[in-house]
């Protein structure tokens, strides 16, 4: 399917929701086995959430969420340990909480995931316009950068260095959720993201605001050090290992490199992605 074809099903935050995930021997991943075999616990797997639900998990996460008025939320199950911090550094939930075990928790999420005794369901943020940015702003595009690990920790970077909104889209893009969540640390309460059919058009419309689009490779000809950043700013990144598509790179004002003065010439796209947004608030603060 192209960047310009519509996709079927409910309109999502951006990504989809994942299928039902499954354990060794394509088990059910709450069919946790206890003692002589049995599956522990003993209870059946919820009914899915509804589309138009986010889970969040993990103090950061949960705690930034319950902190950002713009956040509808719907239930908050906690463990008592992890409630008594709750109200301490948060306050009183204004939602229905759940005291629940740990195992209560496990249940809901797959066998890696980290809560600390917190999980909430809430409705997504609102999306805003690109055309409501600021004058000045500084965008972060992603071109189809899957893995929910890398697109959570450039959020993160996100939020430290002062990004005004980052663009994904709605295909090839993980979901504003879970896994994703977690690796953000809470940023997804502070950078808006703005989720797109196709991201060339995208690009066109950054170009009609006045953007410099400035997109990365570590086959570039140019150095990044050496360009002469402006205002309003989109740093375009691109996929592990394929990098950015060619219509992308075709519609960005300069295709740039990271200077690496070492024996590896290339760094994971989350922490270029840092080095990138380190480097362009130094050169063009506001």
């Amino acid at each position: 399917m192209s960047d310009g074809e519509r996709p079927s099903g409910p309109k999502r935050p951006f990504g989809k929701r994942p299928g039902p995930e499954r354990g060794p021997g394509g088990r059910p991943a709450w069919k946790r086995q206890g003692p002589g075999g049995r599956p522990g616990g003993g209870r059946p797997p919820r009914a899915p959430l509804p589309l138009d639900v986010t889970v969040l998990y993990g103090w950061h996460p949960v705690a930034e969420a319950l902190r950002n008025p713009a956040r509808t939320l719907r239930r908050l199950m906690a463990t008592e340990n992890a409630m008594i911090r709750v109200r301490e550094e948060v306050g009183e939930p204004t939602c229905p909480v759940e005291i629940v075990r740990p195992g209560e928790i496990d249940r809901l999420l797959t066998p890696d995931a980290v809560h600390q005794g917190l999980y909430l369901e809430c409705d997504p943020l609102d999306s805003p316009e690109l055309k409501s940015l600021p004058d000045d702003a500084l965008v972060l595009v992603l071109d189809q950068i899957t893995d929910p690990h890398n697109v959570g920790a450039m959020l993160r970077s996100a939020a430290a260095f002062g990004v005004d909104a980052v663009i994904v889209t709605v295909r090839h893009s993980p979901e504003a959720t879970g896994v994703l969540a977690k690796s953000a640390s809470g940023a997804l309460e502070h950078v808006p993201i703005i989720a797109v059919r196709n991201l060339g058009d995208a690009l066109l419309q950054l170009r009609a605001e006045g953007y410099m689009r400035v997109g990365f490779d570590s086959e570039a000809p140019a150095s990044y050090e050496e360009l002469k950043l402006t205002r309003p700013l989109a740093l375009v990144m691109g996929a592990e290992g394929k990098g950015l598509r060619q219509r992308t790179q075709g519609l960005c004002d300069a295709m740039a490199r990271l200077e690496m003065p070492g024996a590896i010439k290339s760094l994971n796209v989350s922490n270029a992605t840092a080095i990138a947004l380190y480097s362009a608030n130094l050169r063009i603060a506001r």
